[in-house]
């Protein structure tokens, strides 16, 4: 199963330039499901969503959830809108659910989307999300990542169930104790768990000092990222996690790589903010 995920940087403008260019490059990785955060309705408050407008091009399903909405000036000045998470897949889900995540914020509710897929062998469930993106947020995440390891552990974590795949934008560097509670590396609330993280499990050779090659998908090199630019740049803060592998082969990751992160044309916009990650992960036994 190919997987990508990518925060889409909601309605920013130019965003017909930005949908096309995603899924210029979509249609190239030939993904089997995408895991997208910051997905807005195109009109600011309901009906059909940038979720939708990549579906549609790539002729796929979409499954979208509101994680949060807002009145005019109520957040950061903006006007009234909503913001969600969605999970566009080639194969039409089977079943899918939402989590509200700890901590949340007007205009930041924050939330777990998960969809059941089938596969050759036993469904797998892929999951969604998008942790506070302030610097002295960690906290606030580490509630958040507990609360998904327990929503997880709750649809089957045994030695035979399938693998489940976590794909979002944590906000949060490898070295943070969030995300080293998900590599198995650090104790959160006396409780440990263990996922795999594909890029640091197997990730594509690059050139020394080449961005991708460093796993960054929140860059310097992408000028989308300079209104946000009082946050750490230059940072790996988008993961796909796997769970743990299985005797049969399955949850092997395959590759994982940097991608989107092609321009429009030289000096050209990028799709989004931040860069895209993708993983082939074994679903089915050898």
């Amino acid at each position: 199963m190919r997987v990508v995920t990518l925060n889409f940087w909601g309605t920013e403008p130019p965003l017909d330039r930005r949908v096309a260019l995603a899924a210029a490059q979509l249609k190239i990785l030939d993904p089997d499901v995408i895991c997208l955060q910051e997905a807005r309705p195109v009109n600011g408050s309901s009906g059909i969503t940038t979720a939708d407008l990549l579906a549609e091009q790539l002729e796929m399903h979409a499954v979208y959830e509101t994680s949060c909405r807002w009145r005019e000036g109520e957040y950061e000045g903006l006007p009234s809108g909503q913001e969600g998470l969605a999970i566009v897949s080639r194969h039409k889900p089977l079943s899918s659910q939402r989590l509200e995540l700890p901590h949340g914020r007007v205009g930041e509710t924050r939330q777990l989307l998960s969809v059941q897929l089938p596969t050759g062998s036993d469904p797998v469930w892929v999951h969604t999300t998008h942790l506070h993106y302030r610097l002295d947020d960690g906290v606030a995440r580490e509630a958040q990542v507990l609360a998904i390891d327990e929503a997880i552990r709750k649809l089957g974590r045994d030695k035979t169930s399938a693998p489940q795949i976590l794909c979002g934008d944590f906000n949060a560097t490898p070295d943070s104790d969030e995300m080293r509670f998900l590599r198995g590396l650090t104790t959160l609330e006396g409780r440990r768990t263990h996922f795999q993280d594909a890029w640091l499990r197997h990730h594509r050779e690059c050139q020394p000092g080449d961005g991708p090659a460093q796993g960054i998908t929140w860059s310097s090199e992408n000028e989308l990222t300079r209104p946000l630019r009082s946050l750490d740049i230059d940072r790996r803060i988008d993961y796909i996690y796997v769970t743990s592998r299985k005797k049969d082969g399955r949850a092997t990751i395959l590759d994982c790589f940097v991608a989107l992160t092609e321009r429009e044309e030289p000096g050209g916009i990028c799709a989004s903010d931040h860069y895209a990650v993708v993983a082939d992960i074994q679903v089915v036994p050898n």
